[in-house]
């Protein structure tokens, strides 16, 4: 059938799943935003800037599996780049679309605006390359083979993808034939199957103690259930990486906790390190989900099962697809019953003592642990915030999203927006601390236009706490300006109902989260809290943090000097 570049891959784009755009406009791509106008099943999303756009995109991929994004060539490109290297980082399948100069300014080497005005048209894909697993320039010739081809490779990594289409292409009618995208993921080497399940499925009954380490990969790449399933019929208990928060049922008599090496709770870290057959689903160990590299995994009986290959105690079996594993596995496993819980849950109750009580992190997440409910989706900003949220025990249905390996600060605001619009008839709570919001604050612009209900909770603590916790507690590098933050709702030009809060005592925040429990509208929360105050575990994680980076001798310098000036003196004495 004869159908516009464009439209076709707006067709292929469809066929992931995919119902919004995310970008901004710009003279390159205005010819591909026209289609995008056009076609009734797709909706462009106009953000604030290009990195807030591919924050939103990032946001909404968590939810919905794929998301798109469009920017302009150079300008729009580089300015989204950081938030495409965050979803490279954490599996995230973005399709990134650059509308680029005409084809024939392309190969002419014409010296255009929004480029190094040199002639070369490489250098912007030559950085794409870097932080996307498929790249290509479409021509008339080539858009129906690439579009697929690059999308296919989207589907089977679940990372970000970068497409230039020229703008003089975008209306011309090319030839394809009327197929779906092909979605199937490359299939085991079936005889090594065979031998991977029979060595497995041994090495699991012969143990006494097998235990499961979750890791986020086991979300990306949709086992969560399969890994329900095996721990349930063989009476496994679980474990998660602090990167993996809430992807499996943390209500289940199973779930032991959150393993994070030598940070864990004793009882987790002994489960774990004390396995005869520990069993990780996607493991990363980075230096945020391993305690700093002090994870101590004997690999003797580590089995390490990654999306496509598999080492048991050491030998390696390659060719062997996750999901196909985890399903044979469970059909070689016998069924065993759990004997008792192996994490028992204790509920909180507010105490009346504690109304007048000036705010601090440890009131307020014991408050927000019982406020959180079912099919939640929870959005925690990198610092006291996700540190906080990952001691929580979710509820079971809740969606947690955070990006704790790239660290982006100010990304969890923009991908409210793109989480919304994924899943608009869940309730989003997100929780953005004072110095993050600053850096993404427009994008609230953007959340009010579409007329979006979050709840939104600011932690005002006064600047960057954990960078404080870090290095320089009363530098003023970690101070930032004080803003009316509740009054950004009206800055905006909000027309409709919203409701905003100013909490400093526990009582004030006991009171605004019965008000807000079956919100009808946008609510903005402004939580005062001390310059320092932080969850234990930050605070523990902040000085780890130091060390490493600095090496023990500046650590003594720079963060106990008068100390360290005491020890040199004695030394010179």
């Amino acid at each position: 059938m004869l159908i516009e570049i464009g439209q076709y891959l707006n067709k292929r784009l469809q066929e992931l799943g995919i119902k919004h755009i995310f970008g901004v406009p710009g003279d390159f791509n205005l010819s591909y935003l026209e289609q995008i106008e056009e076609e009734k099943q797709l909706d462009f999303v106009g953000n604030c800037n290009e990195l807030n756009a591919a924050y939103a995109a990032d946001g909404y991929a968590r939810i919905n599996g794929f998301s798109a994004l469009a920017t302009t060539y150079g300008v729009g490109d580089l300015s989204a780049i950081n938030g495409i290297a965050g979803a490279y980082t954490e599996n995230v399948a973005v399709v990134h679309i650059s509308g680029i100069p005409p084809l024939h300014a392309v190969k002419n080497g014409a010296l255009l605006h929004h480029t190094l005005v040199d002639g070369n048209y490489d250098n912007i894909m030559n950085c794409m390359k870097e932080f996307t697993v498929a790249q290509t320039r479409l021509t008339p010739a080539n858009a129906a083979k690439e579009i697929d081809r690059v999308l296919q490779q989207c589907f089977i990594e679940k990372r970000p993808v970068h497409i230039q289409l020229p703008s003089d292409i975008t209306h011309v009618k090319i030839q394809v034939e009327d197929q779906p995208l092909n979605f199937v993921m490359p299939k085991s080497d079936p005889e090594l199957l065979e031998n991977a399940i029979e060595t497995l499925s041994t090495a699991i009954i012969q143990a006494k103690s097998p235990v499961l380490l979750i890791d986020n990969e086991a979300q990306i790449f949709q086992v969560t259930k399969l890994v329900e399933k095996l721990a349930n019929q063989y009476a496994i208990p679980y474990v998660c990486l602090s990167t993996a928060k809430n992807i499996v049922d943390e209500s289940s008599p199973l779930f032991a906790g959150v393993y994070v090496g030598a940070a864990s709770q004793p009882t987790v870290r002994q489960l774990v390190e004390n396995s005869d057959c520990l069993i990780a689903i996607g493991a990363r160990f980075t230096d945020v989900g391993s305690g700093y590299f002090s994870h101590q995994i004997n690999p003797k009986t580590f089995v390490d099962i990654k999306q496509y290959d598999l080492n048991i105690f050491g030998q390696n079996f390659p060719a062997i697809e996750l999901s196909e594993l985890l399903t044979s596995l469970c059909q070689a496993l016998p069924t065993r019953k759990v004997l008792k819980p192996v994490l028992e849950a204790t509920p909180f109750t507010p105490q009346s003592t504690q109304g007048s009580r000036k705010l601090s992190h440890d009131i307020l997440w014991k408050y927000i642990g019982a406020f959180l409910k079912e099919d939640d989706v929870i959005i925690g900003e990198v610092g006291t915030s996700n540190s906080a949220l990952s001691g929580i025990r979710l509820p079971k249905t809740a969606k947690y999203i955070a990006q704790p390996i790239w660290g982006s600060i100010g990304y969890t605001l923009p991908a409210l927006l793109g989480a919304m619009k994924a899943a608009p008839k869940r309730r989003h709570v997100l929780f953005i601390g004072d110095g993050s919001i600053q850096l993404t604050m427009q994008e609230l612009s953007t959340i009010i236009r579409h007329d979006l209900k979050p709840i939104i909770f600011v932690l005002n603590n006064g600047g960057y706490t954990i960078e404080r916790l870090i290095l320089g507690e009363k530098a003023a590098y970690n101070d930032i300006q004080n803003w009316k933050y509740t009054e950004m709702v009206h800055v905006f030009n909000g027309q409709n109902t919203y409701e905003t809060f100013k909490v400093e005592t526990a009582a004030e925040l006991e009171q605004t989260l019965e008000k807000i429990n079956d919100h009808q509208h946008l609510s903005f929360i402004e939580l005062k809290l001390p310059a320092m105050d932080a969850p234990l575990s930050l605070q523990k994680f902040a000085d780890v943090v130091a060390r490493y980076d600095y090496g023990d001798h500046a650590y003594q310098k720079l963060k106990m000097p008068e100390q360290y000036v005491k020890c040199q003196d004695a030394i010179s004495f």
